[in-house]
């Protein structure tokens, strides 16, 4: 320890700045010294070439030692005895004294307002708007005057206001290609069976589609009913390298994409798979592969025929919203039916609010059931036979229009054979 007396904090004063007060045993301490900067009032400021004699001379001994008197504070000014910003005793006054500092706003009195000029207005009570203190401002002499407001019921929607008054825009005039009861070329031919709309615009681009003996290769074309459309031999070519896949699906695929681990039944058309007696001489290619899609679908726990197409026809015709293709079923089932509940899985149960189609069901043996749908829902069958109070246990899809799973070995593939048709 040492004897150096401790100097106390800062104490505030009435004129808002800090003053350092001693301890009374401790000597004065000495005015501090500050060099006066200022440059010497009488005589040019010259610069060191025009003296040779003040060149050499240490710039320090040319100021001023002698000591400048204190200025008198600036209103807030700081002193120089004040803490800086980033004292830490700066912070610890502001905690301390704020409570001792006079307030500016509070105890210094209000200047008085020169005569003529405004006093304060009342304050407006909350909760009041301004149409109801203060009247409407006269309108000018020859000007409009404001036109009644329209009905909120009457007011039509914004897009359909005209951007000058607001008034309702008078009905769009319909196209003139849509008065005449013309349609897509792309649709007109998904229509006529020959193609699917991607096919059909990827014919059109190429050229390969003609109307009325004329070619047409604008995407976007429309056509009459009555014109006659016919797709060219490249596209009839083209058409007939797209294939169409049989598998025997077994349990545990799926049939689109893959979902919750298992694998989609797409893995299974393998050069390996393919049935030995497969009847068609169609060499496999991996361009097979290319736009190859599920044309239906069967559950994970569903076996039996499922088709894979790259021909559009053939999928419009399976699983369009138009489609009449039958499909047949073998369901084994556990629990009791009677002849009402067999009438009811023929025709009157209804799946997501809508009423199914009629069908075919009828007893196979003991406990299974063959069922002929011309329509396809998700777990059709299952929720089905869930109606009536009874469960499926095994379900086996055999036949898809004229097409039949016949003696495909599960797990493995076929072509669709040029003589045979859905």
């Amino acid at each position: 320890m040492t004897d150096t007396p401790r100097r106390r904090p800062p104490l505030p004063t009435r004129e808002g700045t800090l003053k350092i007060k001693p301890r009374a045993d401790a000597a004065p301490a000495a005015a501090p010294v500050v060099p006066d900067r200022r440059k010497a009032a009488s005589g040019r400021s010259r610069g060191k070439a025009s003296h040779p004699d003040q060149a050499q001379a240490d710039p320090r001994q040319e100021r001023s030692t002698t000591p400048r008197e204190p200025r008198e504070p600036r209103g807030d000014a700081p002193r120089r005895d004040e803490p800086r910003r980033d004292d830490p005793r700066r912070d610890a006054t502001r905690q301390t004294d704020w409570r001792e500092r006079p307030s500016s706003q509070q105890d210094r009195p209000r200047r008085p307002a020169a005569e003529g000029t405004a006093q304060d207005r009342p304050r407006r009570p909350a909760g009041e708007g301004y149409a109801s203190d203060r009247p409407r401002r006269p309108a000018a002499e020859g000007a409009p005057q404001d036109r009644p407001r329209r009905p909120a019921g009457d007011a039509p929607p914004r897009h359909e206001r005209r951007s000058g008054n607001g008034e309702p825009r008078p009905a769009q005039a319909p196209s003139p290609l849509a008065a005449d009861g013309s349609i897509r070329l792309s649709k007109r031919m998904t229509e006529l069976g020959l193609c699917s709309r991607r096919e059909a615009d990827e014919y059109i681009e190429k050229g390969w589609v003609r109307v009325d003996g004329r070619v047409v290769s604008e995407l976007g074309s429309r056509v009459k009913p009555g014109q006659e459309v016919e797709l060219d031999r490249r596209g009839q070519t083209a058409q007939e390298r797209r294939v169409t896949i049989l598998l025997n699906k077994p349990v545990g695929y799926v049939s689109g994409q893959a979902e919750d681990g298992y694998e989609p039944a797409s893995v299974l058309i393998t050069a390996d798979n393919r049935w030995a007696e497969d009847p068609s001489e169609t060499r496999y290619l991996n361009t097979h592969h290319r736009g190859l899609a599920p044309a239906g679908r069967l559950d994970i726990d569903s076996i039996g025929l499922l088709v894979f197409t790259q021909d559009g026809r053939v999928a419009r015709a399976l699983i369009g919203d138009d489609s009449s293709i039958e499909k047949e079923y073998h369901v084994r089932v556990e629990g009791r039916l009677d002849e009402a509940g067999l009438k009811l899985l023929n025709h009157g149960l209804s799946l997501d609010g809508a009423a199914l189609r009629p069908a075919k069901v009828s007893w196979l043996n003991e406990d299974q059931l063959r069922f002929v749908l011309r329509e396809g829902k998700k777990r059709q069958i299952r929720r089905m036979c869930e109606l009536v109070g009874l469960k499926v246990v095994g379900l086996k899809r055999v036949r898809i229009g004229r097409v039949m799973l016949g003696h495909l070995p599960p797990g493995q593939w076929r072509y669709l054979g040029p003589n045979e048709s859905f």
